[in-house]
């Protein structure tokens, strides 16, 4: 429950500031964005099979978060930052879907 009004209290808090995101940062704010959401499934997966371990969540969910922001960083300073973001997203991208295809066979039951 506190994690839902968290999230609520942060919903409306972001759209009543509007924050704004540095110019700096912002190549590397939707690759972060989709790591977290890998962490985010992955915790739900493992939350569903039983084996959840908020340790083990908040480690990956940061861990994903500062390694594709490296390989992004590291892209941008090689002059192939649109490759390699495109390459973290594609893998990303696979594992969310990985997870969410092993949620909804853990809800349905198919």
């Amino acid at each position: 429950m506190i994690a839902v009004l968290g999230l609520i209290v942060g919903v409306v808090a972001g759209l009543l500031v509007r924050p704004e995101v540095p110019a700096v940062v912002e190549p590397y704010l939707p690759i972060a964005v989709v790591a977290a959401l890998d962490a985010v499934f992955g915790g739900l997966r493992a939350m569903l099979d039983g084996i959840f371990d908020d340790k083990v969540f908040v480690v990956s969910f940061l861990s994903n978060v500062v390694v594709a922001a490296l390989i992004v960083f590291l892209g941008d300073k090689l002059g192939v930052g649109a490759q390699l973001s495109t390459g973290v997203v594609v893998v990303l991208g696979i594992r969310i879907f990985s997870n969410a295809a092993a949620i909804r066979r853990h809800v349905f039951r198919a």
